[in-house]
């Protein structure tokens, strides 16, 4: 006959309480690495919940699909590059409300929503506010496919910047603040997003004036 030997009293239980002890453990290490994380993205600026009102309630018509946000995310170290391959980021342009439209020259939207940035550009840019175009065609000739693109239609006021790494936007998915082209952010003069909107829009009439106007009256 083999012997058996039944469990002692209580191991069972000890062994029960182990278990979760070590999940509830996990649980809690998981939720302080994601607060922290979260908590360390946030400090890169302060939360402007009363500025990001002032955006969305400015985003109506043309704009409606415009979010004010004001969250805290700070793009001051996004970096890219000028047409003769300088190195850049938005710290650059620190003092200066911004307008950063991701696109390329294979994005059909991207191409359609063009003129009316520069149209825009054209109307506003100054030493307070700009549209800062970052084009994301990768590859080793991507910024020559961009600057054909800029030079075929004339565009007189938006410059060639660009990151053909396309980790300037995968920092923008990494945060669920964008998945798609074209994708534009609103930024206050110290880089700190203000607005996000997913998608193209007609920024050459009056609803998107009044967006470009209430930023730089933050600014004011």
């Amino acid at each position: 006959m083999t012997d058996t030997h039944a469990p002692r009293p209580g191991a069972t239980s000890r062994v029960r309480l182990a278990i979760i002890l070590g999940l509830a453990g996990l649980a809690l290490a998981i939720a302080a690495w994601f607060w922290l994380g979260n908590a360390s993205e946030a400090k890169e600026c302060p939360v402007q919940a009363e500025a990001a009102a002032l955006i969305d309630a400015a985003a109506k018509g043309e704009l409606a699909a415009l979010n004010g946000t004001g969250e805290g995310r700070g793009y001051a170290t996004l970096a890219f590059k000028d047409a003769s391959g300088k190195a850049m980021s938005i710290a650059d342009f620190k003092g200066t409300a911004l307008l950063v439209n991701f696109w390329a020259s294979w994005c059909v939207p991207c191409r359609e929503e063009m003129p009316a940035l520069d149209a825009l550009a054209t109307k506003y840019n100054s030493d307070t506010f700009k549209v800062l175009p970052i084009n994301l065609d990768i590859g080793q000739n991507g910024l020559g496919k961009a600057q054909a693109f800029l030079d075929e239609n004339n565009f007189a006021d938006l410059p060639l910047y660009a990151d053909n790494t396309f980790a300037a936007f995968e920092r923008l998915k990494q945060q669920a603040v964008a998945v798609g082209l074209p994708a534009t952010l609103v930024l206050d003069k110290n880089g700190c997003e203000l607005g996000v909107l997913q998608g193209p829009a007609h920024w050459d009439t009056p609803d998107g004036h009044a967006v470009v106007e209430a930023l730089i009256g933050l600014g004011t």
